[in-house]
């Protein structure tokens, strides 16, 4: 593991936000984009809808649901890092849906809302770097309402033979493109280090299971490289 700790992860993105959408259009060779409406193809298209977009960082995810065409009636990004969610709100500040997002500060472990507030809860590329990720399920299960769904997207790995080539590309190529880029190396070494010791496929469903989650499912996307693990509150 890198110096850097999961726990002090919010840190780490602070430094690196003027520079994370571009990183990350140029490590994902654009997929990004594709696999963040794949959430919002795969969110119930219920009319009013009040979501919670965990992680949200630069507002990537917000945005792609909103653009997809929900009915959406509020929805609440939360994130640590403040310099992250800084630059979510500059990239909102035009849309024509900007009234009904607003960000907050807070801990995906201790969300500071009531139970069965929101149908919908959206966590992507986040869930890894929370110290205690079955308390964040935990409280994602606590704060959606009854037959509220949750929609998780991460990297995950690929099954072999792929797996190979993509640890190569994970450990050496990843970490200096996004150092270059970014300035920092320790932020995308401990990119790699996360992805490839985080839970994924069934390790990761069955945390989902001990928070009560059901219908559990698994979206491969990128032939195994990112996963989008979907449940619901019953």
């Amino acid at each position: 593991m890198s110096n850097l700790e999961t726990k002090d992860s919010w840190k780490m993105f602070d430094t690196i936000a003027s520079t994370y959408d571009r990183i990350n259009r140029v490590l994902s060779m654009g997929m990004d984009h594709g696999w963040r409406r794949k959430v919002a193809e795969n969110t119930p298209a219920k009319k009013n809808l009040r979501i919670l977009d965990l992680a949200t960082g630069t507002a990537d995810q917000l945005i792609a649901l909103f653009e997809h065409g929900l009915s959406i009636q509020t929805a609440v990004g939360i994130d640590l890092s403040q310099e992250m969610l800084e630059v979510g709100k500059q990239k909102i500040l035009q849309k024509p849906y900007r009234e009904k997002i607003s960000f907050i500060s807070a801990d995906a472990q201790k969300l500071p809302f009531a139970n069965n507030n929101f149908d919908i809860a959206t966590f992507s590329f986040g869930i890894r770097n929370v110290p205690a990720p079955l308390q964040a399920l935990q409280e994602i299960h606590r704060v959606l309402k009854p037959h509220g769904k949750c929609l998780i997207l991460e990297f995950s790995l690929p099954p072999y033979p792929i797996r190979r080539p993509y640890l190569f590309y994970l450990r050496h190529i990843l970490p200096r493109i996004g150092g270059l880029l970014s300035k920092s190396k320790s932020a995308y070494t401990y990119l790699n280090e996360t992805i490839e010791s985080f839970p994924h496929g069934e390790a990761f469903t069955d945390l989902m299971k001990q928070a009560s989650f059901e219908k559990i499912g698994i979206i491969p996307l990128a032939l195994g490289a990112v996963s989008l693990y979907t449940g619901t509150k019953k």
